[in-house]
């Protein structure tokens, strides 16, 4: 051959068989088949074999295979960050003219997906008290496809019933989907809980150190799979090899970090609680968390994230002075990092909850509680 073509030649030269204890990365668009017979395109590459590096390369479906061994799903699709995974159960299971259900205390872009690209669509998101339970059978219809549930919500932190919740539902024949990133997909089993399809941001307490972004959705059986597999094809949802490597090493110390995240934030949490100034702390272990009965009965434990409002008599304004007055706590709007960022939300919009920008929330990463301690008394002492 001529030198030209040996340059292109992709059988491997140097020795196969080398075993590590990482898997590989493998970047890749084309797959070579063995013969023309053998060419496919078919997302269902677990099963029938590699067809487009679309759908995944092997490093993003060892992530898949992970993260759904770790939750007890019959298969896991890994999809460029949270919101993708959002926008993917949306359009799986919602279709024009269906309604679906979601919690107040969900997610700011889901919120905003339902009320932007699904109500553009002709599909009708309504909102509902994330503490209703089983009296969410009131507001299911006959056109009811999809419930979503978020526990513990976002900022506000209340805890679902979801068993109670999943019950109703699959009573009506309606799927419910959870977005399980505070848990990590391991503080709170889903999928015992009866959820049809679970979603993390593995942006978060998966990849560890806001350095990547990346979504998963796990199915709960067949029915599940057969009905996110076309979508996700069809959407072209594909990852970069890389930053799954990163997520699969973050795997590898996601129970250390947890363990450490946990004991720090409650650490955090409980002085908080004795603070003059701090009129409420919301994190799910404590009692003044909405549902922390709840939290006691379907959790294992808590992770890093929670929130906090601050006295009456504490101007909006002088809640923005104390967030800048902060030194080691970074402002930030992510969370799951090895790094402490706390933010205001001065607008949030909870029905028959007005905060008045007086709610906080935090994220504890890995300093001494004890500095992080000394971080807030001391904005503290300037309001």
């Amino acid at each position: 051959m001529d030198w030209r073509t040996k340059l292109l030649d992709p059988k491997p030269q140097a020795r196969q068989g080398y075993k590590s204890l990482v898997t590989p990365v493998y970047r890749g668009s084309t797959v070579v088949f063995d013969d023309q017979k053998s060419v496919t395109d078919d997302w269902r590459q677990a099963e029938n074999g590699y067809s487009y590096g679309l759908y995944g390369t092997p490093t993003a479906l060892e992530l898949a295979s992970r993260i759904a061994k770790i939750e007890g799903a019959r298969e896991t699709f890994i999809v460029p960050g949270g919101q993708a995974a959002i926008a993917l159960i949306y359009l799986a299971y919602c279709q024009a003219g269906s309604h679906a259900l979601v919690p107040y205390s969900a997610y700011g872009p889901n919120k905003a997906m339902a009320e932007g690209l699904m109500r553009g669509l002709n599909v009708e998101v309504e909102p509902y008290d994330p503490l209703i339970g089983d009296g969410i059978s009131a507001l299911i219809r006959e056109n009811t496809t999809l419930i979503w549930c978020e526990s513990p919500g976002s900022v506000t932190m209340e805890i679902q019933d979801i068993p109670a919740i999943v019950k109703a539902a699959h009573a009506r024949d309606v799927a419910v989907a959870l977005d399980n990133t505070y848990a990590a997909g391991v503080m709170l089993d889903a999928f015992e809980c009866g959820v049809d399809v679970s979603m993390q941001a593995l942006t978060k307490y998966v990849g560890g150190h806001s350095d990547l972004l990346l979504g998963s959705v796990s199915s709960r059986d067949d029915e599940a799979y057969a009905k996110l597999g076309p979508i996700y094809q069809q959407l072209g949802l594909a990852v970069s090899p890389d930053d799954c490597s990163l997520a699969l090493r973050g795997l590898q110390t996601l129970s250390v970090r947890l363990d450490a995240l946990e004991k720090a934030t409650l650490e955090v949490a409980n002085w908080l609680v004795e603070q003059p100034m701090v009129d409420a702390v919301f994190h799910p272990a404590l009692p003044s968390c909405p549902g922390h009965e709840i939290w006691k009965r379907d959790f294992t434990g808590s992770t890093s994230v929670f929130s906090f409002t601050l006295k009456n008599s504490t101007t909006g304004a002088k809640v923005v002075d104390f967030i800048n007055a902060l030194n080691i706590f970074r402002i930030g709007m992510s969370w799951g990092g090895v790094n402490s960022l706390a933010v205001v939300y001065p607008n949030l919009d909870r029905p028959n909850q007005d905060f008045e920008g007086r709610i906080v929330r935090l994220n504890i990463g890995l300093e001494a509680p004890s500095d992080l301690i000394a971080d807030l008394e001391q904005a503290m002492s300037k309001l």
